[in-house]
């Protein structure tokens, strides 16, 4: 007698004994929605290493029963690390197991060299398998949390809408008869005040609109100076700036031209201009903002710089996100609104932070005219 049938008989003949031994020493969770197909898996695999000993088998078999049991340890929600033990378990016992046919260790080398390459084979192609349905499973997921997260915030947008054009209809009476009461009394005590405080006001509402995709957009589309743009954005929150005492360096050459909405890029640079400020406050000293420019073939790219604190890399992978903020009071639609006028403007808009700056890029496309789509 051969020993590769010396060998085949003796796994015949004991069998039983390699399923006891192995199951004493595998992983199966209480909750294991196939763990009764565990003994049935381990018995398949342990024929597919008899035929592999009367002849090297085809690799599809391998794999077929490989995908069979990802599949199954996916459905029953296993980790992979108890797979991969048990897998190895089997590898192991068997192993040994066949030290016990009473053949010559040499004798029996190439033999357990093809079962390692078998188990080889079938590990990679399992966990391969694993992995694609776990990845796909996750994917699923994200999916459905994402439509979900869209679903809340269109409704979210739907109610912010209702309520602010309610809203607006009061406070744009209050504000025409501001206007009247500062052209009736100009000396007025605090009457600038409540000026600037409703002017703000609005701004928050158009914000909200802007998210909302509710509001009328008249805006015509232009040649604008950016230099100009940011110096009166620069003389417009100059109370803030020397309330934070912030040294600011526009190095915006004269000159440079975008095309599109005056107000909307105004809304951007000063939602960047005043993050930066308010970021800066918690920074010692000195306090500064610089703005500079370059510019390739295709776009224009802007940069506000400030030497704040670092923003968190998780952080940063959110900021632009809708109603996501730091601020004890923020309402975290600002740099959402930002990035949607920009993309309208067929532009991009990104942040990078180190230990010594943080810095928005605004790349704007070089264009005779651009079609910009209504925010």
């Amino acid at each position: 007698m051969s020993v590769r049938e010396q060998l085949l008989e003796y796994l015949d003949d004991n069998l039983e004994r390699y399923l006891e031994n192995w199951k004493s020493k595998i992983r199966i969770s209480d909750t294991d929605v196939h763990q009764d197909k565990v003994e049935e898996n381990g018995v398949m695999m342990y024929r597919l290493v008899q035929k592999n000993i009367e002849a090297p088998i085809c690799l599809d078999r391998i794999i077929a029963l490989a995908k069979k049991v990802a599949l199954e340890r996916v459905e029953a929600n296993v980790n992979i690390g108890d797979f991969i033990y048990n897998v190895n378990a089997g590898r192991s016992v068997l192993m040994k197991h066949m030290t016990y046919a009473g053949i010559e260790v040499s004798e029996l080398q190439s033999i357990l060299d093809s079962i390692n390459e078998l188990f080889d084979q079938f590990s990679y192609h399992a966990v391969s398998e694993y992995t694609r349905m776990k990845n796909n499973e996750l994917q699923e997921k994200i999916s459905f949390i994402d439509e979900t997260h869209q679903e809340k915030l269109s409704i979210l947008g739907q109610m912010s809408s209702s309520f602010v054009h309610e809203f607006r209809n009061p406070l744009t009476a209050i504000m025409g008869f501001v206007k009247l009461l500062q052209k009736e009394y100009p000396d007025l005590e605090y009457i600038d005040v409540i000026d600037h405080e409703l002017q703000q006001l609005n701004f928050r509402i158009s914000q909200f609109l802007h998210v909302s995709k509710k509001e009328i957009d008249v805006g015509s589309l232009e040649w604008l100076e950016v230099k100009t743009i940011l110096a009166g954005i620069i003389d417009f929150i100059y109370p803030s700036i020397v309330d934070c005492d912030v040294e600011i360096h526009n190095n915006i050459p004269a000159n440079l031209n975008v095309f599109g909405q005056q107000d909307k890029l105004r809304q951007v640079f000063l939602n960047i201009m005043m993050n930066s400020i308010d970021a800066l406050k918690e920074t010692p000293g000195p306090r500064q903002i610089e703005l500079h420019c370059d510019q390739d073939e295709e776009m224009v790219n802007i940069y506000l710089t400030n030497n704040g604190p670092r923003i968190p890399a998780e952080t940063l992978k959110t900021i632009f996100e809708p109603f996501y903020t730091t601020k004890e009071l923020g309402t975290g639609i600002g740099l959402y609104v930002c990035r949607k006028i920009i993309q309208n403007h067929q532009g991009r808009i990104s942040c990078h932070s180190n230990d010594e700056y943080t810095t928005f890029k605004v790349s704007l496309p070089l264009a005779e005219k651009l079609s910009i789509e209504q925010a």
